[in-house]
């Protein structure tokens, strides 16, 4: 029998060219390149220039280090027969929207008819994180909870602070990028699954979508496996750090799982609240303050993560993640990949810089 709460990530890496530093549509060729003893699955996104990779099934977060660190490696070696490399970041520093190409499967052109350029210009780079709940009401239970905390998330793994050529003054400008898209953001509550089946079904009956996979939510249950979805994050460019937050992650859904078994719960707070907290997660990173609505007041990040940590506590030696959980307090220290990136325009200039920044960390650990 599988341990509960098994984890799942998926990261979707920019496929660059090392010499001209831009993003390259070339995920065909990097299929065409790739055989069967590369023990890897390269999947294919709406623009050419990207490439998505996932782990297996793991029981643990130690399972997801080993997956995470052999996709990177394997697909890095991969776009090197093509003479690319892969970089892990939210945003490409420079490179143009309307210079991709889309791919040609005929769900994703379907989507550029129904969304044009709301569609062409989403280009940016995610990191989704799965955890196991085979009850459905109890998943339920565990996503109206969770969504407080998806602000948190997304300022731990921000790596956005550049699009087409500009710094935006965000921390993570994917997450205002992808905000243009219709069935995205922070989820609301729903009474029971069944509430949330209905839901879907309407969305369906109606054409609004054709199954549950159109629905972009930052948290929402898998429309086929019996998981909660995480996508709020940006794809963090360190390996140490999509490790940590996938932990954090893990650790989230088994204390909330462990509450709703003891009929407790975490405040569920509406939407709008959430969002504001959200925007300053988005503008200010790790260095900003989130509103804590029991107190009405702003509190600076570094705190709530510690509290974030100290919530999540008691479950951590039971999933053997206490190690890995270090890298939080990390991350707060050194700052997130977008300041990292920050630092070396501020330092050069040169935005090629760094593209050069984020190739190198994106292969640290790995090679």
């Amino acid at each position: 029998m599988a341990k509960p709460f098994t984890l799942g990530v998926e990261e979707e890496f920019q496929i660059i060219d090392p010499e001209t530093r831009e993003l390259t549509s070339l995920i065909t060729q990097l299929i065409e390149a790739h055989t069967p003893l590369d023990e890897i699955t390269l999947q294919p996104e709406l623009h050419q220039s990207v490439v998505e990779v996932a782990t297996g099934i793991c029981e643990d977060i130690q399972e997801v280090r080993r997956d995470v660190v052999k996709n990177r490696k394997t697909a890095a070696a991969i776009a090197a027969r093509v003479g690319m490399r892969i970089g892990a970041a939210s945003t490409h520093p420079f490179s143009r929207w309307e210079d991709q190409k889309i791919s040609d499967k005929s769900r994703y052109l379907q989507l550029v008819e129904d969304m044009q350029d709301v569609a062409r210009g989403n280009l940016i780079f995610g990191m989704h994180v799965h955890v196991g709940i085979e009850d459905r009401e109890e998943a339920i239970a565990v996503h109206n909870q969770a969504r407080y905390f998806l602000p948190h998330l997304l300022a731990l793994s921000s790596s956005s602070p550049f699009f087409n050529g500009r710094l935006t003054g965000l921390q993570s400008t994917r997450t205002l990028l992808f905000k243009r898209l219709p069935r995205t953001g922070i989820p609301e509550r729903f009474r029971s699954y069944g509430e949330f089946e209905a839901f879907v079904a309407t969305l369906v009956k109606t054409g609004c979508i054709d199954d549950g996979r159109r629905i972009w939510w930052d948290l929402r249950p898998h429309a086929v496996y019996s998981t909660l979805e995480f996508r709020v994050c940006d794809l963090p460019t360190l390996v140490d750090d999509v490790v940590a937050i996938a932990a954090l992650v893990q650790a989230l859904v088994a204390k909330l799982t462990w509450l709703h078994r003891h009929n407790m719960s975490f405040s569920m707070h509406p939407r709008p609240m959430i969002d504001e907290n959200k925007w300053r997660a988005a503008r200010y990173g790790v260095h900003g303050k989130l509103i804590d609505w029991g107190k009405k007041e702003a509190v600076d990040f570094s705190q709530l993560a510690e509290e974030f940590l100290e919530f999540v506590d008691d479950v951590v030696d039971d999933l053997g993640s206490r190690k890995e959980l270090e890298g939080i307090g990390r991350i707060i220290e050194r700052g997130t990949s977008a300041d990292r990136q920050i630092k070396v325009f501020e330092e050069t200039g040169d935005l090629k810089a760094v593209v050069d920044q984020i190739l190198a960390e994106t292969m640290v650990g790995v090679d």
